[in-house]
Parts: C-alpha cells; sequence; structure tokens
C-alpha cells in the first residue's frame, strides 16, 4: 500500500499572517539555562545544570534513562521551575518568566505526557483546534472562529489526515494519534517544534512518514529540538546534538563529533557501533 501523503509547501514561520513579536529576534536563544538546580519530588535531577539551545539551529538531545531529558521538557513546558536564584536561571524565548499560554502558542510541542492528556472521545478536529489555545481539548469557554476552523482543516489536509477530523482520538492508531499532535503543533504556525521520541509506539511504515514529515519542517525553516535516546530518529538535517547523563551536559556539539560510537559506548557502558547510511543514524552491538 502506497503510503499516505505528508506535509507539502509549508509556509516560511516568519510570514505567518498577523505574526510580528513572536520571531522578533531570531538572535535570542530558544532557551537558556544557568546554573540551574531543579528537583522532582524529593530527586535532585539538575544541579547546576547549563544548556543554551538556539531558534535556528534543529538539536537532538539524547541520553540514557534518568539522564534528565524529562525535566528538560518540562522546564520547557513550565511544569517546572528551577530552585530560586537572585539572578534569573531560565529563560525561554528571553523571558524568564511570563504568560505560559503565551508561549505554548510561540512554541510547538509534541511530548508523550501531552499525548496521554487527550481523552479518547475528543474528535480530531478538536484536537488541532486546542492547539490555538494552548490547552488540552476545546472548552467551553474557549469561542472558535471561523478562520480557526479554516486553518485547522487546512492543515489537516498538509499532512493528508483530513480524514481524521470527525474520528474519535481513541479509535485511532499511535502513529495517526501522533501526527494529529503534529497538527496541532502547527496551528499557530511557531518556528521552533520541540518533539518527544515522536517514533515510539509507531511502525515501521508510519515512523518513514514521520521523519519524512520532520525533514520536511526543517526545510521550511523550522527549527526542531528533538528529545530521545532512539538515534535512527535524527534526521540528517539535525547539526548538533547534546548527550546528557546523570543530569548533567556530558558531551554537546555538532553531530558528526559528537555521535559516535567511542562516545555512545562510554555513555551507555556498552559496546556501541555507528551504522551511516546517507546521513541516516543507526546503534548496533560492537
Amino acid at each position: 500500500m502506497a503510503p499516505s501523503k505528508v506535509i507539502l509547501n509549508l509556509p516560511d514561520p516568519s510570514l505567518a499572517p498577523g505574526v510580528t513579536a513572536r520571531v522578533s529576534d531570531i538572535a535570542t536563544p530558544l532557551i537558556e539555562i544557568t546554573d540551574a538546580t531543579v528537583y522532582r519530588g524529593n530527586t535532585r535531577v539538575f544541579d547546576d545544570f547549563n544548556l543554551t539551545l538556539s531558534q535556528n539551529e534543529s538539536t537532538a538531545i539524547l541520553g540514557p534513562n534518568g539522564a534528565g531529558k524529562t525535566t528538560l521538557l518540562k522546564l520547557l513546558t513550565r511544569e517546572l521551575y528551577p530552585l530560586w536564584r537572585e539572578f534569573p536561571v531560565v529563560r525561554i524565548l528571553g523571558q524568564e518568566r511570563g504568560d505560559i499560554w503565551s508561549l505554548r502558542k510561540q512554541l510547538g510541542i509534541i511530548s508523550n505526557d501531552l499525548h496521554e492528556q487527550y481523552t479518547p472521545t475528543v474528535c480530531g478536529e478538536e484536537v488541532v483546534l486546542s492547539g490555538f489555545f494552548g490547552s488540552v481539548g476545546v472548552w467551553g469557554h474557549q469561542q472558535v472562529d471561523h478562520e480557526q476552523r479554516l486553518r485547522a482543516r487546512e492543515i489537516l489536509g498538509r499532512l493528508g489526515i483530513e480524514d481524521l477530523a470527525r474520528r474519535a482520538f481513541g479509535s485511532l492508531s499511535t502513529g495517526q494519534q501522533r501526527r494529529l499532535l503534529m497538527a496541532r503543533a502547527l496551528a499557530n504556525d511557531p518556528p521552533n517544534l520541540v518533539l518527544d521520541e515522536p517514533t515510539s509506539g509507531l511502525d515501521l511504515s508510519a515512523t518513514f512518514q514521520y521523519l519524512q514529515m520532520m525533514r520536511q519542517l526543517i526545510a521550511s525553516g523550522r527549527t526542531l529540538i528533538l528529545v530521545t535516546h532512539h538515534i535512527h530518529e535524527i534526521p540528517p538535517e539535525i547539526s548538533r546534538v547534546v548527550l546528557l547523563n546523570k543530569g548533567r551536559v556530558w558531551a554537546d556539539g555538532p553531530k558528526q563529533e559528537v555521535l559516535t560510537g567511542e562516545n555512545l559506548s562510554e555513555l551507555y557502558g556498552v559496546e556501541v557501533s555507528l551504522v551511516d547510511s546517507a546521513g541516516w543514524y543507526q546503534a548496533v552491538p560492537a
């Protein structure tokens, strides 16, 4: 069976209608974390943690379980804050704090936590529409206008999933649900997207479709921040790799220098060899 179509002719995010201040300064880092100490419950995950991610550099963040990837995502979504200090320690798009709803409209995030929050009965179009409000589902106090509905249907069409508009979220495959969440993330046409293990749970066909979609997003001018431990998810267009280990940046730099069998062997404590095929990497036992 031929694969379904994916994103085609995505607009330049800097030219999105009505968008001005959101992309006012591409030099402003997407995220700046300086000397951050972060707890989850009684566990100290980050201790004097430092990391800066640019808006114009697609980056993959890898690490073993427990390295701090989920905590980093929760800092991005403002679900966690570091311990208070006398100076700002976390800035997102130049802001230490601010309107969390506005932030969610500026930054498209697709995570496993978000995936699990949607109720099985919500229809596909409502999943996309909720992206305009940075909410999970559309609520009674949120007024959806005609332009937003047209925009949602346009995005569904670009992703080749217009047939999911009236279908219940819980009746769909994991791959279809992930593509709806991508449509939701694109509702406000953000220049930056954060993806959390995007192909986890997908079969081979759905994985390849999703990876193609990621490549086209980068080609359209967007910046992708990919948080994963699946090396095969890293598109050739991603230029920077950050390796996390035990709550610290273990290595950071150009992909060709950081993503090596030697580094991965030491990071994961197992002998690893990397296979490179046309810019795609796969880890195999050494």
